[in-house]
């Protein structure tokens, strides 16, 4: 019977845990912007065009890295 008390309090201090790092992260802002991660995948990145030999290199470096 005593495993069941030290369970609840153990579950009740994790319980509290969980409570205040999600209160922390409210605060903090983590989530006031809902809708923009949901459609940036759906934008196309600028390719800068400086130099294309530049642009050729990073590209082969990106394949080398794979």
């Amino acid at each position: 019977m005593s495993v069941i008390y030290i369970l609840i309090t153990v579950s009740i201090f994790v319980a509290i845990l969980f409570l205040g790092a999600f209160i922390k992260a409210v605060k903090s802002g983590q989530y006031d912007d809902d809708y923009t991660p949901s459609v940036r995948m759906l934008f196309d990145d600028e390719i800068v065009k400086e130099n294309p030999n530049k642009l050729i290199q990073t590209q082969t470096e990106k394949q080398k890295s794979i």
